[in-house]
């Protein structure tokens, strides 16, 4: 059944050019749009521009424009970038518009008439140096929760706490560093806590006919929160202030994190202004359309708490679903300005490399799981040659030629022999690669890809084309090997068309034959003509990827490299070695007191990925569902005893949960995965009874 179906992505802040680790989660939704629109669903695709609040008004001041210069050149550089990674917009807007200000009073007003919004006075915090209350990014200081310091005045980073400003300890103006003092403002408030059931019933399903809205992961964080208490939201701001005023209020301004997500309203509200499209045929509370949002774990508190409850409560439908990325490392570790690392989307193109070996990189790492991916730069550019060059393109580059030699191009009417056999088989390995696609698992995806791939190469090599066509005798032979192969290759190119559709568009002009849907790419071209054959993906070059990190230093003065450098540079306390060197079963064990085992925090982990580990023949990379700790990814050595690692997946395993996160160059691993016995093939995970939940603790 043919859905209706609206697609956004988190809106990109309009003060800084997009880098690699805004791209990631951008390419997940659009990967996945491309993909419902192959299935033949009515997709629409909106995102734009974040453009309020003090950061983007305080920057304008300091670069000598109005705020909306500023944010326009701003805006400019975003479209170019998403045009240049071939991102399928169907409409990028602004939230500084006249349809977000209209969206944005209409839902007010609706809280507003319906009891849920309260006013009250508050202390606020005061930079006495610059004259002006400070916004809640705008004030540091230690989380009231965890202890952690440096975080800023809205939520806490390490422990994902939110709280007022007024809660932090030791607070500071980022601004002027001067301590702030309080001062007593009027402010206006969202009453979230009177939606506790809505979003108790939004959590379990209820208005998305039994579906969940979040991995598991995410909802468990998302009940966590619910479970510790909902907290009314302040969404006013002091001027001055860029950003819309609230209608029935002088001087105050809606706080940017109000009229942001009503940004995705906004830019589809431009979209049906523009096309005819009927906005209430999405947005009305009895809406059987369907809304997806794809955004940073950074982020889920505002769209899994504030979110859904602003819209009912306006009267509008809630999320069908919140599809989550994690954060994106490189080499293993943070993005680094010193190191080059902090890599600006713009700074990859202009290295000349290809957009597309990023998307496709990147779907190598995306599941389901809010996971961190981590480009390691070696990985990319082996990855990237291995799958699109070295397997995929490969196929037709080894058979094309002997096809236009002797046959002028054309394909077999038929399949016979090996061939005729072979032919179902590979097609079936394709089965559910739809259903991947909708649950966001693209790395399964590139796998399949990579095995079928395998396979077509490897019934080539053991046909020899190259052998075949010295022997006149053997035509028809010859072309039902190329035949076959060009059919292979274009089943996988479909399979890669949501992913890299520019270089499959290259596919299809080669082949004469689109690839509209999925099951187009799964129908055998006997008897069709194709074009010569021009390759179709370059290799990756190492000096390129060499060029972007020193492009990347380069975009910093020596000063800020060097300041740069300092602050990413944590000193690190090694831990006293405590434990003996592994010994033989005869050797006594030293015993310890149970306060030593106590400090051991063993958890059930539910095994939702696992997988081979690119260029490691030692490790399995899992992905946990560790209940309301989140996801974790955890590296372990236990490859040699079990060589089919998707055999793990749906088993529980029990995992220390409280090991320091130790960065690996294939990523961050986050815990240990216990297993019994001396190693190498002779290892078994320990397991637990189906009944333990995922997070249980083990005692």
């Amino acid at each position: 059944m043919d859905r209706r179906i609206l697609v956004t992505n988190a809106l990109p802040y309009a003060n800084g050019p997009l880098h690699l680790g805004h791209m990631l989660g951008y390419i997940q939704a659009d990967i996945w749009a491309r993909a419902q629109r192959m299935q033949g669903h009515e997709v629409w695709y909106v995102a734009g521009e974040d453009a309020h609040g003090t950061p983007i008004m305080l920057a304008a001041e300091k670069a000598g424009k109005s705020p909306e210069a500023y944010i326009a050149d701003i805006r400019a550089g975003h479209e170019a970038d998403f045009t240049d990674f071939h991102f399928s917009y169907d409409q990028y807007h602004t939230t500084h518009s006249p349809e977000n200000q209209a969206l944005a009073n209409t839902i007010y007003t609706r809280l507003r008439e319906g009891g849920y919004i309260a006013r009250r006075d508050i202390q606020q915090l005061y930079d006495p140096e610059r004259d002006m209350f400070l916004p809640d990014r705008y004030i540091k200081g230690t989380c009231p929760v965890c202890g952690t310091p440096d975080q800023y005045g809205d939520n806490c980073e390490n422990c994902g706490a939110t709280y007022a400003p007024t809660e932090l300890r030791n607070p500071y103006s980022v601004m002027s560093g001067a301590t702030p003092i309080l001062r007593d403002s009027e402010h206006y408030f969202f009453e979230l806590g009177k939606f506790e059931t809505l979003l108790r019933d939004w959590f379990a399903g209820r208005f998305t006919h039994g579906k969940a809205v979040a991995n598991a992961g995410v909802a468990a964080k998302l009940a966590e929160w619910l479970d510790g208490g909902l907290r009314d939201w302040d969404i006013s701001r002091d001027a001055p202030y860029f950003g819309f005023p609230i209608p029935d209020a002088p001087g105050k301004f809606f706080y940017v994190w109000l009229d942001a997500p009503v940004g995705y309203l906004a830019s589809f509200k431009a979209l049906c202004e523009r096309t005819g499209l009927r906005f209430d045929d999405f947005l009305a509370p009895d809406s059987q359309a369907e809304m997806h949002h794809f955004l940073g774990k950074d982020i889920i508190n505002f769209h899994g708490l504030f979110w859904p409850a602003m819209l009912h409560g306006a009267q509008m439908r809630t999320p069908t679903a919140l599809h989550v990325n994690g954060y994106l490392t490189v080499n293993g570790a943070k993005m680094s300005k010193s190191r080059g690392t902090f890599i600006q989307a713009r700074t990859y193109l202009d290295s000349g490399l290809d957009p597309e070996a990023l998307r496709y990189y990147f779907a190598t790492m995306l599941g389901p799981t809010p996971t961190d991916v981590d480009l390691d730069l070696k990985s990319f550019e082996e990855r990237v040659n291995s799958h699109l060059v070295g397997k995929w393109a490969n196929i037709a580059s080894r058979t094309a030629g002997f096809l236009h030699t002797h046959f002028g191009g054309k394909l077999a009417n038929e399949f016979d022999g090996e061939a005729l056999l072979l032919w179902p088989r590979v097609v079936g390995l394709t089965d559910g690669i739809e259903d991947l696609y909708e649950a966001d698992e693209y790395a399964e995806i590139t796998r399949r890809l990579v095995g079928i791939a395998d396979e077509v190469n490897g019934y080539i090599a053991a046909k020899a084309p190259w052998v075949i066509a010295k022997d006149e005798a053997r035509r028809d032979e010859l072309q039902q090997v190329c035949t076959f192969a060009l059919c292979a290759f274009r089943l996988l190119s479909g399979m890669l068309k949501p992913i890299v559709p520019k270089t499959v568009e290259a596919a299809e002009n080669f082949l004469g034959a689109p690839i509209q849907n999925f099951a187009d790419a799964r129908r055998e071209l006997f008897g069709h003509t194709v074009n010569a054959f021009s390759p179709l993906f370059g290799r990756l070059d190492p000096k390129k990827i060499e060029a972007m990190i020193e492009a990347s230093k380069e975009s910093f003065s020596p000063v800020e490299q060097a300041k740069a450098a300092a602050a990413e540079a944590k000193p690190v306390k090694k831990a006293k070695e405590t434990q003996k060197p592994m010994t033989d079963a005869t050797t006594e064990t030293a015993t310890i007191s149970i306060d030593d085992f106590a400090k051991l925090d063993l958890r059930i982990g539910k095994v939702t990925a696992c997988e081979f580990v690119d260029g490691s023949d030692k490790l399995l990379r899992f992905e946990l569902d560790a209940g309301p700790l989140g996801p974790r990814q955890i590296f372990s050595g236990i490859r040699a005893a079990y060589g089919e690692p998707e055999k793990l997946i749906g088993r529980n395993v029990v995992f220390i949960a409280n090991l320091a996160p130790r960065k690996m160059r294939f990523g961050l691993s986050e815990g240990m995965i216990l297993s019994a016995g001396d190693g190498g093939a002779d290892l078994f995970l320990l397991d637990a009874d189906q009944g333990a939940a995922p997070g249980a603790t083990v005692r």
